[in-house]
């Protein structure tokens, strides 16, 4: 499973954060029915809404479809979805995979950006990064990923401003993410073997 968010700042339009990451994975999708794929397994895109807001839409569908966090009671469909990937860090093309503390995944990943290393991809470190749609999935035990990806402005000039606008997106470096998303994907739906999981989370304790 894909996605990224496509709710918007009140600012501008939402270009950078996050219409490019959505425009990203339906690129991808489009790739990969533009080859005639036919996958293994599913493979399913969401573009939440409400991510600025507290990852309510991931959050909704998580717990509708996979199961709770409070209480780790967890759904049949829980054991049947590989991994989810995100992005939503700007128009930078992409230079590596967050493992989000998935050390098992390092070496599959690895041989998955290989071929696009010349493209500047190359980086897989087992650290964790926040604020975005991944940690839904992560929190019911999902593996959730989030991509590497060049700063270029937007953490110093677009996110949640009023320039975050159309003409912020660099072309070139969608396309590069665009298509290292489509393999990841290939490679997820047709691998034997599930994506590693690491160790169920606790359930979340209540708050007081």
């Amino acid at each position: 499973m894909i996605g990224g968010h496509f709710d918007s700042w009140h600012a501008a339009t939402g270009a950078t954060d996050n219409a490019a990451g959505s425009a990203v994975m339906m690129e991808a999708m489009r790739i990969l029915k533009a080859i005639d794929f036919k996958p293994k397994r599913t493979i399913r895109i969401a573009l939440w809404s409400s991510e600025e807001q507290g990852l309510f839409g991931s959050r909704g569908y998580v717990a509708k479809h996979f199961g709770d966090p409070k209480t780790m009671v967890l759904t049949p469909d829980q054991k049947k979805i590989s991994a989810y990937y995100n992005l939503d860090n700007g128009t930078g093309k992409i230079r590596g995979i967050y493992l989000q503390g998935n050390a098992a995944a390092g070496p599959i990943f690895q041989s998955w950006l290989a071929p696009f290393n010349d493209l500047g991809a190359t980086t897989v470190t087992v650290s964790n990064t926040g604020g975005t749609d991944h940690q839904a999935f992560d929190a019911v035990g999902i593996p959730g990923f989030q991509f590497i990806q060049d700063p270029a402005d937007y953490n110093t000039r677009t996110h949640h401003s009023n320039m975050d606008t159309y003409d912020r997106l660099v072309e070139d470096d969608l396309k590069q993410s665009a298509t290292i998303v489509a393999s990841f994907v290939y490679n997820t739906s047709q691998r034997e073997a599930q994506i590693p999981r690491k160790e169920l989370p606790t359930a979340q304790a209540a708050r007081p």
